[in-house]
């Protein structure tokens, strides 16, 4: 069963709940110690970029691996994305797909990075990947989102960081989606002082899809109330919000029973992109989802550091 992200996990104060589990968070910052200094890091023969994250789940790292990859093949090169191969991340797979057909799934990264160069590619961009202490990346990317940063600051399970902020310093590019927040590039060049931090933001495509509708917004995914703030922030109307844990797997007559509710309260019904391809197999052609740009400011001097890797 999916369970949505505990909320003290965003909270700035540390409460009781991150105190209970700081010893389960000791033994995991241990595991991670041992894998990141014993693991033997392996270099390959075609430039490897990894877009991963440190919180947990919701920085658009998805997006951003698949933005890089269609302005790489727009100047000429042969990128593809490598993702590791997880059952229930279906949804992710589907929505690469649509955007960037050059997608490579696999158990073994490092079997994903031959394979792309067996193939004929000649970069790779590991959507995922930063805590994969296995492959000698080429260039590193940090994504976060403005609006939970680190959260609390506390690793798993105390809070949502997938290792402490020191990984940071084998990190070569922060790409933050927001804007920007007192404080938080000055806290990250502490750890890094070597590191380029740009900021992104999605531009809604059809937004006036959704103008003068009454709506019902749903959401399986990290972070729903940045979706929903989305909304807010083009003056759409959300008279009802549906929230659903991130990669939740629906079933069609759950859908159909979500269209029905709609239909009867006379709502129309919007979603994100990553939800719609969860629930696209199952042709119900009732349901509409918000599609976004992703675009990244100064995103030529971004681009020339990916290029320079080359010389």
């Amino acid at each position: 069963m999916k369970l949505n992200k505990p909320r003290f996990w965003d909270k700035e104060k540390i409460g009781f709940f991150p105190i209970l589990l700081f010893p389960l968070t000791l033994i995991f910052l241990i595991i991670i110690f041992f894998k990141k200094n014993f693991s033997r890091s392996k270099k390959f023969d075609i430039p490897v970029i990894c877009v991963g994250n440190i919180y947990l789940g919701g920085t658009g790292k998805t997006p951003s691996s698949i933005f890089l990859a269609v302005e790489l093949k727009n100047l000429g090169y042969k990128p593809a994305i490598i993702r590791k191969y997880y059952e229930d991340h279906k949804d992710e797979h589907n929505m690469i797909k649509h955007n960037f057909s050059d997608l490579i799934l696999t158990n073994n990264r490092a079997h994903g990075i031959r394979e792309a160069k067996k193939r004929g590619h000649d970069i790779v961009i590991l959507d995922d990947g930063l805590q994969d202490y296995k492959i000698k990346k080429n260039l590193s990317i940090a994504c976060f989102n403005q609006k939970q940063l680190i959260g609390n600051g506390l690793v798993l399970p105390s809070g949502p960081l997938r290792e402490s902020l020191s990984a940071l310093k084998s990190t070569d590019i922060i790409l933050i989606n927001g804007e920007k927040v007192p404080g938080f590039e000055e806290k990250l060049l502490e750890i890094n002082k070597k590191l380029k931090i740009y900021y992104s933001y999605y531009e809604p495509i059809n937004i006036d899809q959704f103008k003068n509708y009454k709506l019902l917004a749903l959401a399986g995914i990290a972070n729903p109330e940045n979706f929903f703030m989305l909304l807010e922030e083009n003056n759409l109307n959300i008279e009802e919000k549906l929230i659903f844990p991130d990669h939740y797997r629906f079933a069609k007559s759950q859908i159909q029973n979500i269209i029905n509710e709609a239909k009867n309260k006379k709502l129309k019904i919007i979603m994100t992109e990553k939800d719609f391809f969860k629930t696209n197999e199952f042709k119900l052609n009732k349901i509409d989802y918000l599609k976004v740009a992703l675009k990244v400011t100064h995103k030529e001097d971004l681009i020339n550091k990916i290029r320079n890797i080359y010389d």
